[in-house]
């Protein structure tokens, strides 16, 4: 793994000193308080121990999408009651990012108390990166600390322009994040597999496209496996697929072999003549058998109990999507199925299970299992563009 600076590497007093603290504060709100406050207590631990060695910590964060104005209804103080709950300390808010009214409120602060900027995106220089409001807010600040990794694919001042101006480190939950990356593909043990799935291969090329190259065994789910098998000359009736892209299916099956790599598509399938929780035309059959007026809407028994054993081959598991329609009962089956066994082999210390994106973090808490995994990040955009291979601007601009 690249080497990054973590709190470890920081003075155990930090007393008089003002930490700059990027968190991800873009909560689900219902009623004025947030229904879900994960991404806050992901960042306790951080904000806690900075705060603990005396820092005077300055929070930054985005909430909603402002597009560089000021908006009263997505102003940061919105979640201020479920930050200070979460933590079980008081905070001051600050109705700005920089200039005088930051300085005055850092001069209020004690040591280790904890400040609340508003929403970074209320100006434009945000999201545009501007050296000058990056320096603007620098100028306040001694330390800066990336805890947000679900905003790191964004080459933003408060995610990368600030890194290049103050002393930065990982926090805790970016440095277990980037931890838990290295060892499912930057260097992990092998053999390796990976399960991706969701409705359409056009939006996964890219992650399908990297992992050919990095994985020993590649597990292809959800509408997507339709537009494969229909590569390889299945009907599929009127299943989900994308038949225009039949050619690239192909070549990256074939980059696959190349590589070394077993793409693995079900050969036995869930099908109904309608997409309805339990439908009357409900039918398990083999791919080959799916009728002219039939979708397939789930793996069948027998792949997944394939897909079960070449698990228990494997050291390592990176998870992207679910494999069958799994909002829906039954074609969660599938889905539920090998989730459990992912776990299971976990807990057993045979597997390290990494799996991230919105579908596939409720998959795995419908299934149970979420806590059963070595790492389930919460991160979307961010876990993807590292699917895809791609450098990070967040995660880069922390580099030693």
């Amino acid at each position: 793994m690249s080497s990054f600076r973590t709190l470890d590497d920081l003075p155990e007093d930090l007393s008089g000193k003002v930490a700059f603290v990027r968190v991800d504060l873009n909560l689900p709100m219902q009623d004025g308080s947030a229904t879900d406050v994960t991404r806050v207590e992901a960042a306790k631990p951080t904000i806690l121990e900075l705060s603990g060695k005396g820092a005077k910590v300055l929070l930054l964060a985005h909430f909603g999408r402002p597009k560089g104005q000021r908006n009263s209804m997505m102003s940061t103080s919105f979640v201020q009651g479920d930050v200070e709950e979460v933590l079980g300390k008081e905070i001051m808010f600050v109705p700005e990012v920089s200039g005088p009214v930051v300085e005055q409120s850092i001069g209020i602060l004690g040591d280790g108390d904890i400040g609340l900027l508003d929403n970074v995106r209320f100006w434009p220089g945000e999201e545009a990166n501007d050296a000058d409001f990056a320096k603007a807010i620098a100028a306040h600040g001694d330390i800066y600390v990336n805890d947000a990794f679900s905003a790191a694919h964004r080459a933003h001042a408060s995610t990368e322009g600030l890194a290049r101006l103050l002393p930065a480190y990982a926090g805790r939950a970016m440095e277990a994040e980037l931890k838990a990356l290295d060892a499912a593909l930057g260097n992990p043990e092998t053999p390796v597999a990976a399960v991706v799935g969701g409705a359409k291969v056009s939006t996964k090329l890219d992650v399908l496209q990297n992992l050919v190259g990095k994985v020993q065994h590649l597990i292809i789910g959800g509408g997507m496996a339709n537009t494969f098998l229909a590569a390889r000359g299945v009907d599929v009736g009127k299943s989900l697929c994308e038949h225009d892209l039949t050619a690239t299916a192909n070549q990256i099956m074939e980059t696959a072999d190349h590589a070394g790599c077993t793409v693995h598509l079900p050969y036995d399938v869930v099908v109904a003549k309608e997409f309805a929780a339990n439908p009357a035309s409900l039918r398990t059959c083999n791919v080959h058998e799916v009728a002219a007026g039939e979708m397939i809407l789930d793996i069948g028994p027998q792949a997944t109990e394939a897909l079960a054993d070449v698990l228990k081959t494997c050291r390592t598991l990176v998870w992207n999507g679910p494999l069958g329609a799994f909002e829906t009962q039954p074609f969660d089956e599938a889905t539920v199925a090998l989730a459990k066994t992912a776990g299971a082999l976990t807990q057993d210390g045979s597997l390290i299970s990494v799996a991230g994106g919105g579908d596939t973090v409720a998959a795995l808490n419908h299934a149970g299992v979420a806590d059963d995994f070595t790492f389930v990040s919460t991160a979307g955009g961010a876990f993807l563009e590292w699917m895809e291979g791609k450098d990070l601007p967040g995660v880069a601009a922390l580099k030693a």
